[in-house]
């Protein structure tokens, strides 16, 4: 059994060898995750439907990339599962995530050794960090919308993209945001959340 509620190759629609990466990471996360507290123990029972899918489908929203900045990774979803998923798709594009967490920085890097994927981690806070000029930036559960796009603002190339997951309280976050920031946005419906998004963000500038 690979983790909490696993699925198949086929159901996610990756290949055997994706997948067995996808499962060594889930591994890993279950070993590591009572010392650090990755993820919460109840989303540890769904880690494939609420961590894994929920990730691959950002991933599957993507424009193509040389550079993929992932804020504030935590766990790893969705930079980890999207760098996995790249090896095979998109062999060329190079993931940045930043998590100033110590010690999920350590197991971040632990599972990038281990799946081989085209990653480095960064362990500082993201206002510390120089802009990273990113073709796509990704964020969950990081910040509230308008703090997000401060971060777009200095991380996010001029015609890049951001994929940023939000909950059922997506459209009030939008209208905040909207107040401050002009930008572009396309809500994408969730597959794993029927109430929530992946809002496609482009042009973000200062209002």
């Amino acid at each position: 059994m690979n983790g909490g509620n696993a699925v198949t190759a086929h159901e996610l629609d990756v290949s055997r060898e994706t997948f067995d990466r996808l499962s060594s990471y889930v591994a890993l996360l279950e070993r590591w995750n009572p010392r650090i507290n990755l993820v919460s123990r109840n989303s540890l029972k769904n880690i494939w439907v609420r961590h894994i899918q929920d990730s691959i489908q950002v991933f599957r929203n993507a424009d193509s990339a040389k550079q993929w900045v992932d804020l504030g990774s935590g766990g790893g979803f969705p930079g980890m599962v999207c760098a996995i998923m790249a090896i095979e798709d998109a062999p060329m594009t190079r993931f940045t995530l930043v998590e100033s967490d110590q010690r999920k920085s350590a197991f971040l890097r632990t599972v990038v050794r281990e799946s081989g994927s085209n990653c480095r981690v960064i362990s500082r806070r993201i206002k510390a960090i120089e802009p990273l000029d990113a073709d796509v930036l990704s964020a969950r559960a990081l910040a509230d919308l308008s703090t997000l796009m401060s971060f777009c603002d200095r991380h996010l190339s001029n015609d890049g993209t951001a994929l940023l997951p939000k909950g059922e309280t997506w459209e009030k976050e939008l209208a905040e945001a909207r107040k401050e920031w002009k930008f572009e946005a396309e809500p994408i419906r969730s597959l794993t959340e029927p109430q929530s998004v992946i809002l496609k963000i482009r042009g973000v500038t200062r209002g």
